[in-house]
């Protein structure tokens, strides 16, 4: 079976979302009935973003509700309504279902009008998260006003107040306090350290420059791979003679075999640089978390597998490549070998496809707006180095390996590591979606039996339909590629059982999901206050990290379950730092509520939570759970912020570095 493919590109969406983060905008009206009136709350929704609706049980998700602190005129009629649009499904962080609204959300409350003026205010305070990260409890205050009649009816009621404003989600948050009985802003410990942070933050930008040289490797290993395969291989030697033959001397030939080698880095490049133009800046961020599209590169690198393995080819129309292949023979001079080097891309499709498909899958999910062109320039030099390298010497073409099965063995290996990487992709969004199909141990099976099979088909134990037939020889490097195989999927039995297996911890669902898990590795906070935890440290002589969190942060607790549980991490959470964990949610009331001004706008501590949310708004500038960030005793940071990332090595490098830092 043959399919035709036109393009690997479509697939490429989201959001970049800064540290203080604002997706969700209400507004608030009144309408009169008669004696009654009704009070609508309109929210706006960013894509990507749910915000939790009413009633949830205790232990879940921060419910919507309203708390009226003032009313004159007026009487309460029944609690707050939620509208239509609600979606309710299992969640199996909380073990209960929850419901919650995407795009757009209503909540309605029921006022009876006394007559004569009236004032109505209080707050709505709601919880929103995306796949990767959590607001805290926030509140948008409202302050309704105006003077209703015999009947009810208003004329000097204030819809859409002024006065009501989502006042824990201000961007560019400037805090000073108003009323300090606490005495949050009097300790030194409280002071921002905002330009600090944001000064380690763009130290990263090294780190994104490592992380494009590793794009750049993984994208010149690609290309080494595509080089490999019965589509390319064959065709050098082929492509080398022609120019030697055609141009009449050595000379002439090493230039145009060096334009065609460039014509291949321009055409593979633009390929990459098109992903940008296409999808922009603000597309290449969060795809590692957009459940659908993780569920199509799932079944793209599904199909890419089979091909490999022999199912079928996927081939580009013949007409394409004869077109272009009668115009490369028409026409002279560097158009000629530009369109040489474009029949050889086309030509090659059914190999280096699915490896570019793979790759642009692959640094699409890191979030770098280059990383596409990085991976595809990569690619295209692994491709185009031999053509050049041979015209150059001639007679290193007497020395290559000759074509044959070895080819196909490239090919099926690169199946089955495709089919693996596929099960990365469904994982997420069987995450996403609660479906619970791809739990760890379902995970890990899965990927036991493929390494098994590629180690038994390396041994020609198994055989696929492309196989030569004639060679049934096991070669020694096939041999001891058989032996790492193998044993690397012996080495993830364990792991059925609840072992870490910390080679395939970044890939594998979180440790959350495993049904039957022997290990216990759970790490607790050693304190919930913070002053009364740096107190401890300054004493103890050790650094802290500050873990901004919620009761209701799924990602949090998934950070919990898949991070901190591993031995590494939790060894260093328990004896080089002192742990400090605020839950932005707790709601238990304050002595007094604090008063602060928040870019001109009053607003009111009224919980423990509050008061954490504030700390972590005033002092480092953001907003989002989970926030981790490690602070010396003086309360400056140690190194940068670390949000939602599964990563283990990442989040083991970031506790190091503030280790390190803070000895110095």
């Amino acid at each position: 079976m043959k399919s035709t493919f036109l393009a690997l590109l479509l697939f490429v969406t989201s959001a970049v979302y800064g540290q203080m983060t604002d997706p969700v905008q209400v507004s608030a009206q009144i309408d009169f009935a008669d004696s009654e009136a009704v009070i609508t709350f309109k929210a706006s929704i960013e894509p990507g973003w749910h915000l939790y609706s009413t009633n949830l049980p205790a232990g879940g998700p921060t419910s919507a509700e309203v708390t009226v602190e003032t009313i004159e005129g007026a009487e309460l009629q029944g609690s707050l309504v939620p509208g239509k649009g609600e979606i309710e499904k299992d969640d199996p962080i909380f073990g209960m279902k929850v419901k919650y609204y995407e795009n757009e959300a209503t909540f309605t409350q029921k006022v009876k009008l006394l007559g004569g003026e009236y004032r109505i205010q209080g707050y709505l305070r709601y919880g929103a998260c995306n796949d990767e990260t959590c607001l805290p409890p926030t509140t948008y205050e409202f302050d309704i006003k105006g003077t209703a009649d015999g009947g009810g009816a208003s004329s000097a009621a204030e819809k859409n107040s002024d006065s009501a404003k989502n006042v824990a989600t201000e961007k560019d948050v400037t805090v000073v306090v108003a009323d300090d009985e606490a005495g949050l802003a009097l300790s030194p410990l409280w002071r921002p350290v905002t330009d600090e942070l944001n000064a380690f933050d763009n130290v990263g930008a090294g780190d994104a420059t490592r992380s494009w040289w590793l794009t750049f490797l993984l994208g010149f290993g690609g290309g080494f791979l595509a080089l490999l395969t019965p589509c390319v291989w064959p065709i050098i030697p082929m492509t080398v003679s022609f120019f030697l033959k055609r141009a009449g001397n050595r000379g002439k030939a090493l230039r145009e075999a060096m334009l065609y080698g460039v014509s291949i880095v321009v055409i593979y490049l633009g390929l990459g640089l098109a992903v940008t133009a296409i999808f922009g800046a603000s597309a290449l961020n969060a795809l590692s978390t957009n459940a659908l599209f993780n569920l199509l590169f799932f079944l793209l690198l599904l199909l890419f597998g089979a091909s490999f393995l022999g199912g079928f080819e996927l081939t580009l129309p013949s007409s394409w490549t004869n077109k272009v292949n009668n115009k490369a023979g028409s026409t002279t001079g560097l158009l000629s070998i530009f369109l040489m080097a474009f029949t050889l891309s086309l030509v090659s499709f059914s190999c280096t496809g699915p490896i570019i498909g793979f790759l642009l899958v692959e640094v699409s999910t890191e979030g770098s707006l280059f990383a596409p062109a990085i991976g595809m320039l990569g690619f295209a030099l692994a491709l185009a180095l031999p053509f050049t390298l041979f015209a150059l010497f001639p007679s290193m073409l007497k020395q290559v390996p000759r074509s044959g099965g070895w080819m196909n063995v490239v090919k099926v290996t690169l199946g089955f590591i495709e089919l693996a990487f596929a099960l990365k992709f469904l994982s997420v969004a069987d995450l996403a979606y609660g479906w619970g199909i791809l739990d760890r141990e379902v995970f890990l099976a899965l990927w036991i039996v493929l390494f098994a099979l590629l180690g038994l088909y390396l041994l020609n134990v198994i055989r696929f339909p492309h196989d030569d037939d004639s060679e049934r020889k096991t070669t020694v490097s096939r041999f001891f590629l058989a032996v790492a195989s193998l044993a690397f999927s012996i080495y993830m039995l364990p792991g059925l059982w609840g072992a870490p297996c910390k080679a395939v911890s970044a890939f594998a669902p979180p440790m959350w999901t495993q049904d039957f898990n022997l290990a216990d590795n759970e790490v607790h906070a050693q304190f919930n206050n913070y002053d009364e935890g740096m107190e401890y440290a300054r004493l103890s002589g050790k650094p802290v990290l500050l873990d901004f969190t919620g009761y209701g942060c799924v990602n949090c607790r998934k950070m919990e379950a898949a991070v901190w549980t591993d031995e590494r991490v939790a060894e260093m959470l328990r004896n080089d730092y002192v742990l400090i964990t605020l839950f932005v949610d707790d709601k238990t009331p304050l002595q007094q509520p604090v008063t602060v001004v928040e870019n001109g706008t009053e607003r009111k501590l009224r919980t423990v939570g509050d008061k954490w949310s504030y700390l972590q708004r005033y002092k480092f500038g953001a907003n989002a759970q989970p926030f981790y960030v490690p602070v010396d005793n003086d309360g400056s940071p140690l190194a940068g912020s670390y949000s939602y990332n599964e990563d283990i090595q990442a989040y083991i490098n970031f506790l190091q570095n503030g280790l390190s830092n803070y000895k110095k």
